[in-house]
C-alpha cells in the first residue's frame, strides 16, 4: 500500500470504523493500526469492536472536540508510532441530537486535523468519509449524481446536514494548498444498524409510510464496500473527491418489502407529523424533514470517478432479512 503502512483511524469503535480496522488489519502491507475512540482502553465497548491480541493494532483513547487533545495525540502517541496516514471517519450519528458539542465532534475536528497534519513530520495523506447526504436533490436536477453536483447549502437546512456540508467543504478546501493529500469519499448511505443511516432506523418499524405518489430510487453501501473503498484511497497517490456508490439500487417500497415490512403510501404533508410523533413516542432517529427531498426524487452516485482512479466498483451485495 504506497506511502500508508501506518494508518490511524477515527471512530474505531463504531460498526464502520471497527470493520474498517480489521480490513487493515487484514492488508500484509499495513504494519499497525492506531485506532482512536472515545471509550476507555480496556472497556467492553473497545474489547467487543476491535480484535484482541493484535500485535500490529493500538488503541488510543481521545476526546476529538478538544484541540490540546487532538495536537498531543498527533505530535505524541502518532509521531512516536510514525503514522502515515489518517482516515478520519468519526461523526455524531444521532439525528435527534444537535449544538455546539456535536458541532465540534462534526466540524471542528475536522479543521483541527487539517491544520495540525499540514505541519506533521510523518503524515502526509487524510482521507475523509463524508456522505453522499451532501448533494442536494431536487426535481429538475439529473437523478444520477456526480461530483459536481451542487451540495445542500440551504441555510435552512438541519443541523445534521448542515454540519456534513460543512465538514465536506473545510476537507475540499485544503485540497492542493500544502503538502498534506486529501481525499474526500462521499459515500452512498450505509445501511447498518449503529451507523447513523436513517434509512435502517425507518426500516425498523413493522409499517413503513412514504409519500404517496413517489417511489424513488435509492442507492445503497454495504460496510464491506465501504471499507474496499477506503483501503482504495489509501492505495492512491494522488488527491479528489470521489463518489463512493454501492451494490444495491432500488425503489424505497422495494427496499421495504425486503426487509418484510408493511408499506402504506401517505399524503406528503402527513408524513412529518406522523414521524415526529413516532419519534417522541419510542425515541426512534429517523426525521422526514431530513429525508424529504431523497423520498421525492431520485439520486443515485455516479462511481465512474472512482472506478477509473481508485479502482474501487462496489462487489458486496447488503445481506437483507428477507
Amino acid at each position: 500500500m504506497s506511502g500508508a503502512r501506518r494508518v490511524m483511524v477515527s471512530g474505531a469503535t463504531t460498526p464502520g470504523g471497527a470493520a474498517l480496522v480489521r480490513a487493515l488489519l487484514e492488508e500484509p502491507s499495513i504494519e499497525l493500526v492506531l485506532a482512536l475512540g472515545l471509550e476507555e482502553a480496556g472497556s467492553a465497548a473497545v474489547a467487543t469492536a476491535l480484535p484482541g491480541a493484535e500485535r500490529r493494532l493500538v488503541y488510543e483513547q481521545v476526546d476529538l472536540r478538544r484541540p490540546r487533545a487532538l495536537r498531543r495525540l498527533l505530535f505524541g502517541r502518532a509521531r512516536a508510532l510514525e503514522i502515515s496516514a489518517v482516515v478520519h471517519s468519526a461523526l455524531h450519528r444521532s439525528a435527534r441530537d444537535g449544538g455546539r458539542g456535536v458541532h465540534d465532534l462534526n466540524v471542528e475536528s475536522m479543521r483541527e486535523f487539517l491544520h495540525l497534519l499540514e505541519r506533521h513530520p510523518t503524515i502526509s495523506r487524510l482521507v475523509v468519509r463524508s456522505y453522499a447526504e451532501v448533494y442536494r436533490l431536487v426535481q429538475d436536477r439529473p437523478s444520477i449524481v456526480d461530483e459536481e453536483h451542487p451540495l445542500d447549502l440551504r441555510p435552512e437546512a438541519p443541523q445534521w446536514v448542515r454540519d456534513r456540508v460543512e465538514a465536506d467543504l473545510t476537507a475540499c478546501s485544503a485540497m492542493g494548498q500544502g503538502r498534506l493529500k486529501v481525499i474526500v469519499l462521499r459515500c452512498a448511505e450505509c445501511l447498518a444498524p449503529g451507523s447513523g443511516s436513517q434509512l435502517y432506523d425507518y426500516l425498523q418499524s413493522r409499517v413503513c409510510m412514504r409519500p404517496l405518489g413517489f417511489d424513488p430510487m435509492m442507492n445503497l453501501l454495504s460496510i464491506e464496500d465501504q471499507c474496499a473503498a477506503i483501503v482504495s484511497a489509501l492505495r492512491y497517490g494522488g488527491q479528489g473527491i470521489f463518489n463512493i456508490p454501492g451494490a444495491d439500487t432500488l425503489p424505497l417500497s422495494r427496499l421495504i418489502a425486503r426487509f418484510g415490512r408493511v408499506e402504506v403510501p401517505v399524503p406528503a404533508p402527513l408524513l412529518g407529523p406522523l414521524y415526529r410523533l413516532r419519534s417522541a413516542t419510542i425515541g426512534a432517529d429517523f426525521r422526514y424533514d431530513l429525508n424529504y427531498w431523497r423520498f421525492h426524487f431520485s439520486g443515485v452516485l455516479d462511481g465512474a470517478r472512482a472506478r477509473e482512479r481508485l479502482g474501487y466498483s462496489p462487489q458486496h451485495p447488503l445481506r437483507f432479512p428477507r
